[in-house]
């Protein structure tokens, strides 16, 4: 599926269900993309996550219904998910600066929050250094986390795991098993592993492996064969990767002739200097031709 047109269908998804309750993983199924892929390029493309996206259109679609109909406070916070009108009042007051009472009442001025849709516009040449890399199906070592796919999956949850794996020395392991003769030469990776079906999104901090004995806690995980677009990045992250990741999406996919292809995602950490602002890395996405 063109990666574009699966985006549109996930937000019309959204805009179809936004009084129901929406299951993350099921908007990113519609993209057929993980819940974490999908989330993270939503949020480089549109400047917000999803989760704001839905907060903030059934906050304005919410606006709209108490100037226009003759319904309770109460009716319209349940409709658009609100348990209680405290909570309804709170978040309405907040993004509207005025009242649910006086935007039913006294028509006074509200905010409104469009509906997205999806518009790739090119605005002059740039240059951007990447390579095809058609691999064979390879295997890491590596420690695997699940997030449940429904909900929102911040960042946060991706930074959390690496400072786990910091503190209680599987980062330390994990660099006994590296061989600089292997496919990631002498680096850490961290693969973002796609599961559109069962909608839950798995993250493992890892190195490719190859042979020796394995350490309780590690699994070895398989990598399948893939065609990779690989793209070097040099800058202080995060910064740095937020930045490639939106030119991957904005500018490398739309006139290339190549499309995501499941979603598979692999950072390369050469090293921890990760904020240094000559840090130098790598981004490795699963593609194939349109």
């Amino acid at each position: 599926m063109e990666w574009v047109k699966g985006l549109q269908k996930a937000i019309d998804y959204i805009e179809n269900h936004i009084t129901e309750d929406i299951d993350y993983a099921e908007v990113a199924k519609q993209a057929y993309s993980s819940s974490f892929h999908f989330q993270r390029v939503f949020h480089i493309i549109c400047g917000y996550s999803i989760g704001e996206y839905i907060r903030n259109r059934r906050l304005s679609l919410a606006g709209a219904d108490l100037s226009s109909e003759n319904e309770k406070v109460i009716d319209i916070a349940l409709k658009y998910g609100y348990n209680s009108p405290e909570s309804f009042s709170r978040a309405f007051t907040k993004f509207h600066g005025i009242t649910p009472v006086q935007a039913k009442n006294e028509k006074l001025t509200l905010r409104s929050f469009s509906r997205v849709s999806v518009k790739i516009i090119l605005e002059g040449g740039t240059t951007m250094d990447y390579r095809i890399e058609k691999r064979e199906g390879f295997e890491v070592i590596a420690k695997r986390a699940r997030y449940g796919g429904g909900q929102e999956i911040s960042q946060k949850n991706i930074h959390a795991t690496w400072a786990a794996c910091g503190a209680d020395g599987t980062i330390d392991t994990l660099c006994k098993y590296i061989n600089p003769e292997n496919i990631f030469g002498g680096a850490i990776v961290g693969i973002c592993f796609d599961n559109p079906i069962e909608g839950d999104f798995d993250y493992a901090i890892g190195a490719a492996y190859t042979g020796g004995d394995v350490v309780a806690g590690l699994t070895i995980e398989k990598v399948p064969a893939n065609t990779w677009a690989v793209f070097p990045c040099t800058g202080r992250m995060p910064e740095a990767f937020q930045e490639l990741y939106r030119k991957i999406y904005t500018e490398f996919f739309p006139t290339s002739k190549y499309q995501p292809a499941g979603g598979m995602c692999i950072e390369v950490y050469p090293s921890a200097e990760i904020y240094d602002n000559n840090f130098h890395c790598e981004i490795w996405l699963s593609v194939e031709e349109k």
